[in-house]
């Protein structure tokens, strides 16, 4: 419980360095962009075709005129906008991650093994293509249940656990990872993994938790349409603070966490070492003394003639 405390503490300080706020705009401006250039090219064909999909229900139809009959008619105007936003908003939830991850985390790893963990080993568990391959096979998990629990959505209750569940999860597999990829060995990382792992999980959905913030940004830019624009690009930017929160915390638990590892194992190889040595059997020294007292066998006679 210290070190959780004690890194996340840490992590929240970090974020108030200069290069790290600095450096939680490269994300923003190649996630804007690309948002930028797809609403661009594509936001008018997909806000048409689920306004279509929704006219083409009769049971919403005769919602829709039920709606109009006691004054509610103009919900009609701003649910396709907002299904759509709701559609990317995991997108964009994605994309920070993979773009923090990709930009960041191994900077912000770094940084904190140079201020803090100087004289570790670096054993370079994993490279740059296996981190990217573990993090889309997380992705890719992730998405898949992601999917296949939509419908317990609908269950209130589960609508607040299951999303922050796996992006929570998601969180853990990809930042611990990235955190542990230079420093540890694959055994030190998996030997981590299973020790941490209830610590892990548990700072992954915090972040998820924490990641969701942003989505009443979110919700006022459908309900102020002319502030959308700006609110936006200000909740991708929360996003990404969070994620480097994120990755700062996953980064000062994980180095932590495998120094500690290794301090034991040293001392363990210390004490087998001082057992071993004290368990060596001695070879007896013979004193002048006791050599003295041993019984002398008798000189032979000399032969009689």
């Amino acid at each position: 419980m210290t070190l959780l405390l004690s890194s996340f503490w840490r992590a929240v300080a970090y974020c108030l360095h200069p290069r790290v706020i600095a450096l939680s705009f490269l994300p923003l401006l190649l996630i804007v962009g690309l948002a930028l250039g797809l609403g661009y090219l594509y936001w008018d064909p997909v806000l048409d075709w689920v306004r279509s999909l929704l006219e083409a229900s009769a049971l919403l139809n005769s919602i829709w005129g039920w709606l109009d009959n006691v004054g509610w008619g103009r919900i009609k105007v701003v649910l396709a906008p907002l299904l759509v936003i709701f559609a990317v908003t995991p997108l964009i939830v994605v994309l920070s991650l993979l773009a923090v991850a990709t930009l960041m985390t191994p900077y912000l790893t770094r940084l904190v093994a140079e201020r803090r963990f100087a004289d570790l080993e670096r054993k370079k568990g994993g490279n740059w293509l296996y981190s990217l391959f573990w993090s889309l096979g997380a992705l890719l998990l992730a998405l898949v249940v992601m999917l296949l629990s939509m419908p317990f959505w609908l269950i209130p209750p589960l609508i607040l656990i299951l999303p922050p569940l796996i992006w929570g999860w998601l969180t853990y597999r990809v930042l611990a990872f990235d955190a542990l990829s230079q420093h540890a060995s694959p055994e030190e990382r998996r030997e981590i993994f299973r020790r941490h792992r209830g610590a892990l999980l548990g700072m992954g959905v915090f972040c998820g938790y924490l990641g969701a913030a942003p989505s009443l940004l979110w919700a006022s830019g459908v309900v102020f349409a002319a502030a959308f624009v700006v609110l936006v690009p200000v909740a991708i930017w929360i996003y990404t603070l969070v994620f480097a929160l994120s990755s700062l915390w996953f980064a000062h638990y994980g180095l932590g966490a495998l120094q500690a590892l290794r301090q034991e194992a040293a001392a363990s190889a210390s004490a087998k070492v001082s057992v071993s040595a004290a368990v060596q059997p001695v070879e007896p020294v013979l004193l002048v003394d006791d050599a003295l007292a041993l019984p002398h066998e008798p000189s032979p006679k000399p032969p009689q003639t």
